[in-house]
């Protein structure tokens, strides 16, 4: 189930159901604040990454403000699909306004109704919207009838309410709407490290019609085979997994050398800033340096610094 569609995607139309219709179980960089951008998913998708999001990004603040739009997103024509764009917004037509000016350059929007920051929750976004399933339902509705492109798609990430019964609800009233696909963290808005509900996420899975994604605690290739083997779910979306192995999806057990180097030159290429530059070299070598090497590489301060130390080190 977890084979390599990758040589075919040229040749697909940019249409991300085209994945969920392989018969292969789709596999997905996580929307991740400061990490999925353009350079991380150029990275992922070398090592079989099928589909990637962006960070989550305030639709008000896209739609308002050029300088967010240029700040917020940026892509390119062609390795960069297919894409989804996450937005937060709590508006129908703020939704759609973002959704309209995306529409060109990416391949759908999803709606974030699962961050759990008090700060969303505060201004109306994320994991509130769960409680809200008209609101849901009436944002998708708005987007469809506001984009005519058949192949783009309208999907929302969720997390689980503690009775079961409301999540469900609030699914089907999104597969009603229209929504693609349904990424489900099996986590309730109150838990943050304790067990992911996968057999939630089966529930679920079982009473819609449309394609489920499962997320939450994945770390390996193996993990993503026995989380689809419990929840049944179309989709396997990893995070946190990604960025402490980026060549996760390709089936390696910890980041690669090759994968370090790919990402130095992706890196260099983008202009990529430091901070994120080097924070993701941290997160990949976590694995495969000692507490020592961590000690000296964690604190460099140049990209010169760690390309220095990367050639002296690893011949990277």
């Amino acid at each position: 189930m977890f084979g390599d569609i990758r040589e075919t995607k040229e040749c697909q139309l940019r249409d991300p159901m085209d994945l969920f219709h392989s018969g292969q179980v789709v596999k997905i960089c996580a929307p991740m604040v400061r990490y999925s951008k353009l350079a991380f998913r150029t990275l992922v998708r070398k090592y079989n990454c099928d589909l990637c999001y962006t960070p989550m990004i305030v639709a008000a603040d896209f739609v308002r403000s050029a300088k967010a739009r240029d700040s917020e997103f940026t892509t390119n024509k062609v390795g960069d699909h297919p894409l989804i764009v996450q937005f937060a917004a709590k508006e129908a037509q703020v939704l759609c306004d973002a959704a309209r000016i995306i529409c060109p350059f990416a391949d759908g929007i999803d709606l974030n109704c699962g961050c759990p920051q008090r700060w969303a929750i505060s201004e109306g976004y994320g994991a509130c919207l769960i409680n809200k399933p008209e609101l849901v339902k009436d944002m998708v509705r708005h987007v469809w009838s506001q984009i005519d492109n058949p192949k783009f798609s309208v999907s929302i990430k969720i997390r689980i309410h503690e009775d079961l019964k409301r999540t469900v609800d609030l699914c089907q009233k999104a597969e009603a709407a229209g929504v693609s696909w349904i990424t489900v963290h099996g986590r309730s808005i109150e838990e943050r490290h304790q067990p992911v509900h996968y057999d939630a996420i089966k529930i679920i899975k079982q009473s819609m019609s449309i394609p489920v994604v499962a997320n939450g605690d994945i770390k390996t290739l193996k993990d993503a085979e026995n989380v689809h083997h419990l929840t049944e779910a179309d989709g396997i979306m990893v995070a946190r997994g990604l960025l402490a192995n980026p060549a996760m999806f390709a089936g390696y057990e910890e980041t690669p050398f090759q994968c370090i180097q790919d990402w130095v030159d992706i890196a260099l290429e983008h202009g990529t800033p430091f901070t994120c530059f080097h924070h993701h070299l941290m997160y990949m070598m976590e694995q495969i340096t000692s507490k020592q090497e961590k000690k000296v590489f964690n604190v460099l301060s140049s990209t010169s610094a760690v390309l220095d130390y990367l050639n002296d080190h690893y011949g990277v």
